[in-house]
């Protein structure tokens, strides 16, 4: 299959190309910073973001609703307070 964008730059800003499963974890990172991230399941997540710096604890995000993608690029999604299920990385 031909893909014409094959020799164009990806910018954060392009439409993602791969989802990978997202396991929260509270002590590990993702393996890749994400674009944004897609939520299956609304709920709360706790996360931290990809600018945070080292030994920060991380925000909560309330009522983040079944559906959305969310333009943010954490660095880690935190088991503890995130209730939201069901999320994919997006590259």
């Amino acid at each position: 299959m031909a893909d014409p964008f094959r020799t164009f730059a990806d910018k954060v800003s392009d439409p993602a190309t791969r989802a990978v499963a997202i396991v929260p974890n509270d002590g590990t990172d993702l393996a890749d910073i994400p674009k944004a991230f897609y939520v299956g399941t609304g709920g709360t997540i706790a996360m931290i973001g990809a600018g945070a710096p080292a030994g920060a604890t991380g925000v909560t995000w309330k009522n983040v609703p079944s559906g959305a993608i969310v333009p943010f690029r954490p660095r880690r999604i935190l088991a503890t307070g995130t209730t939201a299920a069901d999320m994919l990385a997006l590259y």
